[in-house]
């Protein structure tokens, strides 16, 4: 049993300060986690302004305070942030920190163009599974939701992560595309939105926890923020897996796929 979290919160934005301390706070909500799932930018929100120049002082500092909380929390602590990389590219990237300070990324792969967030960002290549407390986690950023190939479970993980920024507007998609990620690829999914507003959008969070057979397990209230458990049960994803195995029979050719390399 690993006990997650889902952390639904408003991002002020450009804000990291005040953001990082209210999240401090509702952390403190639900203490006894194994893992605490945050949204998308959720020190900054979506697409700051100044992206490069404030993430390059930024990024270390945030990076720092996940670590801090997991420390504290003995929990692991899941988010993305605005990151620079070792060229000076700009990454939307998912950390997956642990509380000796060792830590997984992830850079987001499918990036959104409409929003413009391509003219800043490099998209990444890598996919990426994190093994925490006997549960192997994908990790996936928002926009990646809609692509299910790159997210085709080929028995390499039991849960997928997906932080988000996902606007109100399009709440039905979320909620029908978190659903479906899970039933197609027999995998626990928590999905994890920010609520409030931001200088273009309105998010009510949605955030959940869906199980393979596509029932909500845990979920926050909409609108509101709202941190939210549940139990990943893996001795019953293992029974359910074994009854009905549809992943045996899934597409070989996506074995082959190069998106599917890891490290």
């Amino acid at each position: 049993m690993v006990k997650t979290a889902i952390v639904q919160h408003a991002i002020r934005w450009n804000e990291p300060e005040s953001n990082l301390g209210h999240l401090t706070t509702l952390l403190d909500q639900q203490p006894g986690a194994d893992l605490y799932v945050l949204a998308e930018t959720f020190a900054t929100g979506f697409m700051a302004e100044g992206s490069k120049e404030q993430a390059t002082a930024q990024w270390p500092k945030t990076l720092a305070w996940m670590q801090q909380q997991a420390r504290r929390l003995d929990a692991a602590i899941a988010g993305s942030m605005a990151a620079v990389d070792e060229a000076g590219r700009l990454r939307n990237r998912l950390f997956f920190v642990r509380p000796d300070g060792s830590y997984d990324y992830y850079d987001k792969r499918h990036l959104f163009g409409y929003a413009g967030e391509t003219d800043e960002y490099v998209a990444g290549e890598r996919r990426v599974v994190t093994a925490w407390r006997g549960v192997r986690f994908l990790l996936q950023v928002c926009y990646d939701l809609r692509f299910p190939v790159f997210s085709r479970n080929v028995g390499d993980y039991d849960a997928i992560i997906y932080v988000a920024n996902w606007p109100a507007s399009r709440r039905d998609v979320w909620q029908t595309l978190l659903k479906a990620r899970a039933l197609e690829n027999q995998c626990f999914v928590v999905g994890v939105n920010m609520v409030g507003s931001d200088k273009v959008c309105e998010y009510v969070g949605d955030s959940v926890v869906i199980n393979a057979y596509g029932r909500t397990i845990a979920a926050c209230t909409p609108a509101k923020e709202e941190v939210a458990t549940t139990e990943l049960d893996m001795e019953e994803l293992r029974r359910f897996r074994r009854k009905f195995p549809v992943l045996d029979d899934a597409d070989s050719t996506l074995l082959n796929c190069h998106l599917l390399q890891q490290d």
